[in-house]
């Protein structure tokens, strides 16, 4: 009886042996297959072709991040849009972290998200956001960065409580910290960078309002002995460069007008496209060069903006615009000379706070009765 047991006892830890050891090699199998679905084998050839170590790239274990988004709950979505999913997630360390999942598994997908990842280990930028790993052995891909709390520059723009949006200071520091962001990959990269996707929704705010560009998924490494690629337009209506539009042919300069626009929605608070209207006044970047060259500039200039800036400074800075917004991209300025002259007007700001058209009159008599 003794030994019947113990051959039932053998045969039942034996079974469940085999089970275990089945199930973790069919596991092992689906996330073979899953890492080979989602690139990986051509991520670490393009990693190996751009000598980048494959140790930069962290891969993240797809159980922790599972853990970390409460299984992808709605409640931890903080983004949507045509690639995918972003949710907030907190790792076991207590590291805040935003998640891009993607939607489907497709070859242009796989071909983005690779690009992605190839990109950002070349930039090494404080503006920049940075990304703290991937993951390739789920059913779609997973990308990882660091969580940015303040949400996207458009938010912060085209708010519908204008009372609560930002400040004319704040959104001439973004504007230069983000054209230091853009100056910095044409000029200063490893191998000059295009980000080709500029545009509010794509630079996010801390809570101390400081910009971080994101999304390079579009973004193309420029080969040092060309000045120009000929790709498949892609891009977004109302910041796509025209020149691009009609010619295929992508440069810096193209990135310079999706600025340019950037620029005009800063100024205006007004959205890339509008339905309301003469014809002419729906593309935004048209209808402000149709009001400037009409000398309507402060008709169209957002209320923050109008009450809190310098009038010559924002002069300046739709003059900044306006050049940007060159149909011919020679004409167009460099994003170094962008930065250069934004980064100029901001000192001039803090150098000379007279200069400012919001003052505390208040205060400035009772110093003047002191002196």
């Amino acid at each position: 009886m003794a030994v019947l047991s113990l051959c039932v006892l053998v045969v039942i830890v034996g079974s469940s042996w085999l089970f275990f050891i089945n199930k973790k090699r069919k596991l092992l199998n689906m996330k073979k297959k899953f890492f080979k679905q989602n690139g990986g084998l051509l991520l670490h050839q393009e990693l190996h072709e751009q000598r980048v170590s494959t140790e930069t790239v962290k891969i993240l274990i797809a159980e922790a991040l599972k853990n970390a988004t409460k299984n992808y709950d709605e409640s931890q979505i903080i983004g949507r849009g045509g690639f995918g999913t972003v949710y907030k997630g907190i790792l076991k360390n207590g590291t805040e972290v935003a998640i891009k999942k993607s939607k489907v598994v497709d070859q242009n997908q796989i071909k983005q998200f690779i690009n992605e990842v190839i990109i950002l280990t070349q930039i090494n930028h404080r503006n920049v956001v940075k990304l703290l790993g991937c993951c390739l052995e789920t059913e779609v891909p997973l990308l990882v960065y660091e969580f940015v709390s303040n949400g996207t520059l458009s938010k912060h723009i085209h708010c519908e409580d204008k009372a609560s949006s930002i400040s004319w200071g704040i959104r001439l520091r973004v504007a230069t910290e983000s054209a230091q962001v853009l100056s910095y990959l044409h000029s200063a990269a490893s191998i000059p960078i295009i980000h080709r996707d500029v545009k509010p929704t794509n630079i996010l705010l801390d809570d101390n309002y400081t910009a971080k560009v994101s999304d390079f998924g579009a973004s193309r490494l420029v080969p040092t002995d060309q000045t120009q690629l000929s790709t498949m337009v892609q891009g977004t209506l109302g910041y796509l460069d025209p020149e691009y539009l009609c010619t295929a042919q992508l440069t810096e300069k193209s990135d310079v007008y999706s600025f340019g626009v950037v620029l005009v929605e800063l100024l205006t608070g007004k959205t890339v496209h509008s339905f309301e209207g003469p014809e002419e006044e729906r593309n935004l970047a048209n209808h402000f060069v149709l009001w400037l060259k009409n000398d309507r500039l402060f008709e169209i200039l957002d209320d923050k903006v109008a009450k809190e800036g310098a009038v010559e400074q924002i002069k300046e800075v739709a003059k900044l615009a306006k050049k940007c917004l060159n149909v011919k991209g020679e004409e167009r300025p460099s994003m170094k000379e962008v930065a250069q002259v934004l980064e100029d007007l901001r000192r001039l700001r803090y150098e000379h706070p007279w200069a400012e058209v919001a003052v505390n009159l208040e205060e400035t008599e009772f110093l003047l009765g002191e002196t």
